[in-house]
């Protein structure tokens, strides 16, 4: 590989269609397209001040780097990316990818994120201002992850979430096959119109939560007591350790807890309206 080491470059399309290159201690200033249709490039301990610099590549690794809130859009139409020890102060990241790993990474400024990626792994990863992060995406697996920001995860399909702490209104609405383990979910409206929906020791915060839900599945989770109003039209069956605050209209199936503070079954219930809600 061609080594470029200790320099910077600015302007527009400085390394266009570049291939098999190394950049080291290398300053991108403002500027666009700097790395575009490049292939197998290696960035480590460089700084990206210019926008979209990464766009249309296709196999590269980025090290201990900085993008700064001028390299927005940095990572566009690109992929197999390894991504470590990073930090992304840039906006809007990440899109239309395949093939997408990133380790010891922060992106503080993660708002409209990861929009139609595939094949994405995340381990030791912050986001916040995460508004709208991962819309349309699949074959998502992800452990120890924070995340602030609403409306994340927006018909996604195949995705595995381990020990994560997501603080999102409307999270995983419109998915399918999502199954998350060990996590805190707080947020208002979790997993509205979510087909299969499983959550394994969570615990489950916000009002009106997992409503309107097909094949919903909980195992040994826990309520907060303002996740009221819950399971609204939702086909499900779950193991609730502790108390559950309201229970309305569930549709059917089964649903298990040490206690309710209310049961709301009125006129409004959706046929077959044959749910066990039953005391452990």
């Amino acid at each position: 590989m061609e080594l470029i080491k200790d320099t910077e470059f600015g302007g527009e399309r400085p390394l266009f269609a570049s291939k098999n290159l190394e950049l080291e201690n290398v300053t991108i200033h403002a500027g666009e397209s700097a790395l575009k249709c490049c292939s197998n490039i290696m960035a480590r301990n460089c700084k990206f001040e210019g926008k979209y610099p990464f766009w249309h590549v296709d196999g590269f690794r980025i090290e201990n780097c900085l993008f700064t809130p001028g390299a927005r859009a940095a990572l566009w139409y690109s992929k197999n990316l390894v991504m470590t020890d990073t930090q992304v102060d840039a906006p809007k990241m990440f899109r239309e990818m395949t093939g997408l790993s990133l380790r010891n990474v922060r992106i503080p400024d993660a708002q409209e994120t990861m929009w139609h990626v595939s094949d994405v792994n995340l381990e030791n990863v912050e986001v916040a201002h995460a508004d709208y992060l991962f819309m349309h995406s699949r074959n998502i697996y992800i452990r120890n992850y924070r995340q602030q920001g609403n409306y994340s995860f927006q018909y996604c399909e195949n995705v595995e979430i381990h020990d994560a702490d997501i603080d999102s209104k409307d999270a995983f609405w419109n998915t399918k096959d999502v199954t998350v383990y060990d996590s805190r979910l707080n947020g208002e409206y979790l997993g509205w119109h979510s087909e299969n929906l499983h959550l394994v020791r969570c615990h489950i915060s916000g009002t009106q939560p997992l409503c309107y839900c097909k094949n919903l599945i909980l195992e040994d989770c826990t309520f907060d007591a303002d996740a009221d109003l819950a399971f609204e039209e939702s086909t499900l069956h779950a193991d609730i350790r502790g108390a559950v605050t309201s229970v309305k209209n569930p549709t059917s199936g089964r649903i298990v807890a040490d206690s309710y503070g209310e049961i709301i079954i009125d006129k409004n219930i959706k046929a077959p309206a044959d749910c066990e809600i039953l005391i452990r």
